[in-house]
């Protein structure tokens, strides 16, 4: 019988907000070896008879007290440098959740403390083992997405205006965009918004029409970042 060598799986979740119009990341800071005090992405070891997104789910839980996610979850990647981890051989599955605006979460297990920290603040931070580069694959994949998919709409709450979710699109790719053509391209793209049938109530100015998702999952033609849109 053939022999396997020893190896252990985890889950990492980079979990983005948007927080007082600062594209937010959900940190933890290691209470236990190895790394110390060190800032790290929320996530730990997968049970023998666990499947992988059920371990996200709780290990996001346990560490942050941040509730299932209930905005948009999907995997990211495998990360399996053999040096990633001091303990020995660990493979992890990392996963991607963008999640509207939520209450400042609360460590658990051996989390010291748990914050959302502003993106542009931890550019020079140094994550524990290599969560600096899921992080940045993690950044990578929501600015991308967000232009040939809704899932913007994932940052904010069940109903909102056209000029917050230009909000969320300016804050995750840090660009200001014109507000006559995004409200001109939101609301002409097939699918991409539906018409809440309210309007806000209590804000100052002219009262402005809520919007909920539409059933699109793709956008066509796609919503292009500033810095790669073509003429």
């Amino acid at each position: 019988m053939a022999e396997f060598p020893p190896f252990a799986v985890t889950v990492d979740l980079v979990v983005l907000t948007v927080r007082a119009d600062e594209l937010c990341i959900l940190l933890v800071r290691r209470g236990v070896p190895p790394y110390q005090d060190r800032w790290a992405l929320p996530g730990g070891f997968v049970g023998f008879d666990e499947d992988l997104p059920d371990a996200a789910a709780r290990e996001l839980t346990e560490e942050t007290g941040v509730p299932e996610p209930i905005g948009h979850l999907e995997q990211l990647g495998t990360y399996g440098s053999p040096k990633r981890d001091p303990r020995g051989r660990v493979v992890t599955v990392a996963y991607l959740a963008l999640l509207p605006d939520l209450p400042p979460p609360v460590a658990g297990t051996d989390a010291a403390a748990a914050d959302w920290l502003p993106v542009s603040r931890i550019a020079d931070a140094q994550l524990a083992f290599d969560h600096d580069v899921i992080l940045a694959d993690g950044l990578e994949r929501a600015r991308a997405k967000l232009e040939y998919t809704p899932l913007a709409t994932a940052f904010c709450p069940p109903e909102f205006t056209i000029a917050r979710l230009r909000t969320v699109y300016e804050t995750v790719w840090g660009s200001r965009l014109d507000p006559r053509n995004f409200h001109r391209k939101v609301t002409s793209t097939p699918g991409f918004v539906a018409a809440a049938g309210r309007v806000t109530e209590g804000d100052r100015g002219r009262p402005a029409q809520l919007f909920r998702r539409g059933p699109a999952e793709l956008l066509h033609p796609p919503m292009l970042r500033p810095s790669v849109a073509r003429s």
